[in-house]
C-alpha cells in the first residue's frame, strides 16, 4: 500500500467516526451559513482538525488544501493534500444518512492517492495511481454500458449557481429521453465513487470545487472510467464542470449536452 494512502485512510476513518457519532446526537451540532444555500457545522471543522492532525503527525511539511480552512502552505509545495472533511453537509444537517469524507494527495499537480469514506455504511473507497480502485479491499470496475439506453445517471442540481438552472434542466430533459433514470443524492465525492463501483453508469455536475472531486476523479479513472469537462476537455480542474463514466457513456452524455450548453458552461 502507498504509505500516504495508509495515512489518508487513517485520517478518513477518524473523521468518519466523529461524524457518525455526532449524527446520533443532533443537539451537539451547531450550524452556520457560509453562502447561498451553503452551510458549515462545528462537525465539519472538528473533522477537518482531526484529519490535519493525522497528516501533520506523519508529514509535517506537506501543504494542505481544505474546504473550511483554505490553503495551509507547507515547506513542501510539491505535495498537496486536498480535503473535504464532510461532503454532503446539508444531508448531515437534515439527518439524511448520505455523506462522506474525501481525501486526495496530489504530487506535483497529479493525484496519486484517493480515499472517499462513507461512515454510515462503513464503505471505504480507495485508489492509488496505477494500482486500481477498491471498495473495502475489493477491486472496482465501472459500468460496462455501451450507450445511454437503460443507464442510471447521477447528477447534482446547481444550487449555488442557479443562473445555470435553465441550461442544466435542458440537459437533464434531453438525457432523460435517452437514459433509464436519474439519481441525486447530495455528495459529489460519493457520486464519483459510485460511478467507480458501477452503481451508477455516469455522473455530471456544474461548478464543483477541487475538494469535491479530487479523490473521486482518481477512483473513476482507476476503475477504468473517464473524467472530462462539458466539452470533453480538462477544464473541470478550474470550472468544476464534470462528466464521469466509462468512455462510451461519457461520449454519449457529451453529445447530448453539446447543443444545450451556454457559453459559460463550455469552460
Amino acid at each position: 500500500m502507498h504509505p500516504m494512502l495508509n495515512i489518508a485512510v487513517r485520517a478518513a476513518r477518524k473523521a468518519g467516526n466523529l461524524i457518525a457519532k455526532n449524527y446520533e446526537t443532533p443537539d451537539a451540532v451547531e450550524t452556520s451559513q457560509k453562502g447561498s444555500n451553503d452551510f458549515v457545522t462545528n462537525i465539519d471543522r472538528e473533522a477537518e482538525r482531526l484529519i490535519i492532525e493525522v497528516i501533520r503527525k506523519s508529514y509535517p511539511k506537506h501543504s494542505i488544501v481544505t474546504e473550511e480552512s483554505g490553503e495551509l502552505a507547507g515547506e513542501d509545495k510539491d505535495v498537496q493534500w486536498v480535503i473535504d472533511p464532510l461532503d454532503g453537509t446539508t444531508n448531515f444537517i437534515k439527518r439524511f444518512p448520505h455523506f462522506s469524507v474525501s481525501i486526495a494527495v496530489r504530487i506535483k499537480g497529479r493525484t496519486e492517492v484517493a480515499v472517499v469514506y462513507d461512515p454510515m455504511r462503513n464503505e471505504l473507497f480507495t485508489a492509488a495511481r496505477g494500482q486500481g480502485a477498491q471498495l473495502n479491499g475489493y477491486r472496482l470496475r465501472g459500468s460496462t454500458a455501451r450507450d445511454l439506453d437503460g443507464t442510471i445517471l447521477a447528477t447534482g442540481f446547481p444550487f449555488k449557481a442557479k443562473q445555470h438552472s435553465v441550461p442544466f434542466m435542458n440537459v437533464v430533459t434531453k438525457l432523460f429521453t435517452q437514459c433509464a433514470d436519474f439519481r441525486r443524492t447530495g455528495s459529489a465525492a460519493l457520486d464519483l465513487a459510485y460511478v467507480a463501483a458501477g452503481r451508477t453508469d455516469g455522473y455530471f455536475e456544474i461548478g464543483l470545487k477541487p475538494w469535491d472531486f479530487a479523490a473521486g476523479e482518481l477512483l473513476v479513472r482507476e476503475a477504468g472510467g473517464l473524467v472530462t469537462d462539458f466539452t470533453g476537455g480538462h477544464g473541470y480542474l478550474s470550472s468544476g464542470n464534470i462528466v464521469a463514466g466509462n468512455p462510451r457513456v461519457v461520449r454519449a452524455v457529451l453529445a447530448s449536452m453539446r447543443d444545450e450548453l451556454s457559453e459559460a458552461l463550455k469552460r
